[in-house]
C-alpha cells in the first residue's frame, strides 16, 4: 500500500513537472536592466527594519542592505540545495530507477540544478558576492548530506524550503521589490510547491515507522540543521557591505523583535506540520526555540 502511494504521488508530481516547468535562461530577460529606486525584497522583511539602526539609514542604505541580505538568502539556498540534490541522488543510487518514486527525484534534481544557476545569475546581476553559509555551517551540512535519511532527510528538506518559500511567495507579489527578482521567485515558488508535497508525503509515510529512539535520533539531527540553516540566512559580511559594524548589526537583528516575529512568521506553516509529525521535542526542543522559529 506504501509503495502504491507513493508511485501515484510521484505520478502526479511527474505530470505537474511536465506542465509547469520554466527555462530561467529562457524566461529571464536577464539583459533588461535592474529597475531604479527598488529593492531586492520586501522592506519590512530586512533584518534590521523597525530598529533604531533602520531609522538612521537613508533609502539607499536601505536598499542597498535588501540587495546583500538577498544575496545572502540566495547563496545559502545554492549551497542547501546542492545538498538537497546529493540526498536525492544517493538515495536514488540504490532504487529502482523504473519506479515513478526515483524517476520524480531525479526530475527534481533537474529542477535544482536549474534553481542554483538562476540564483546564482541573480546575484551576479545584482552585483553582490555569494556570501553563503560560514564554516560551521558548511561542515554541518557536509555531514548532513553524507548520513542523512528517512524523516530527518526529508523533514531537513522542507527546513530548507518552506522557510525561503514564504518569503518569497510575499516578495513575488510585493511592487516594490525588482522585478528581476519577482520573476525569480515566482519561479522558484511554482516549482517548489511539487518538491515540498514530495518531501511532506515521505514525512507522513516514514515517522509513524519509528522507534522510540530512532524519532529521537531524527528529532535531534533535525533542531541541528534548522538551527544551522536559519542562523546562516543572513551572513555578518551583509553588514559591513553597506557600511555596518558586522559584529553590532548583527546582534542588533537577532535581537530584533520585528525580525523574531518576521522568522515565526515565515515557519509556521512548516512548524505546524512538524510538530503534528512529532519531529519537534525532546533534547532539540532547545535549539528549535534558539531559531526563532518556536517561542
Amino acid at each position: 500500500m506504501i509503495v502504491q502511494d507513493r508511485e501515484r504521488t510521484a505520478e502526479r508530481l511527474l505530470n505537474s513537472s511536465a506542465r509547469n516547468s520554466y527555462d530561467p535562461e529562457v524566461d529571464i530577460d536577464w539583459d533588461a536592466p535592474l529597475a531604479p529606486g527598488k529593492y531586492y525584497l520586501s522592506p519590512q522583511h530586512c533584518s534590521l527594519y523597525g530598529t533604531e539602526l533602520w531609522q538612521r539609514m537613508d533609502l539607499a542604505q536601505r536598499i542597498e542592505l535588501s540587495k546583500h541580505e538577498l544575496a545572502s538568502i540566495a547563496s545559502v539556498g545554492i549551497w542547501f540545495e546542492v545538498i538537497l540534490m546529493e540526498l536525492l541522488v544517493r538515495q536514488s543510487y540504490t532504487d529502482d530507477p523504473l519506479s515513478r518514486h526515483v524517476q520524480y527525484a531525479l526530475t527534481e534534481v533537474a529542477d535544482e540544478c536549474r534553481h542554483s544557476v538562476m540564483f546564482a545569475r541573480m546575484i551576479e546581476k545584482i552585483g553582490a558576492p555569494a556570501y553563503g553559509p560560514e564554516p560551521t555551517a558548511r561542515r554541518l551540512g557536509s555531514f548532513f548530506k553524507a548520513t542523512a535519511s528517512g524523516p530527518a532527510m526529508f523533514a531537513g528538506i522542507l527546513v530548507g524550503e518552506e522557510i525561503p518559500d514564504a518569503f518569497q511567495r510575499a516578495w513575488m507579489n510585493d511592487e516594490s521589490v525588482q522585478p528581476l527578482v519577482r520573476m525569480v521567485n515566482r519561479i522558484h515558488v511554482i516549482e517548489e510547491a511539487r518538491h515540498v508535497r514530495y518531501a511532506r508525503e515521505e514525512v507522513r509515510r516514514r515517522v509513524p515507522r519509528l522507534s522510540r529512539t530512532a524519532l529521537a535520533w531524527h528529532r535531534g539531527m533535525l533542531a541541528r540543521l534548522a538551527y544551522v540553516v536559519v542562523r546562516s540566512l543572513i551572513h555578518p559580511d551583509v553588514y559591513r557591505s553597506v557600511g555596518l559594524d558586522p559584529v553590532r548589526a548583527r546582534g542588533i537583528a537577532r535581537a530584533n523583535p520585528h525580525h523574531r516575529e518576521t522568522l515565526r512568521w515565515a515557519g509556521t506553516k512548516l512548524i505546524a506540520f512538524l510538530d503534528e509529525h512529532r519531529l519537534i521535542g525532546g533534547s532539540g526542543t532547545r535549539l528549535w526555540r534558539a531559531t526563532g522559529l518556536v517561542s
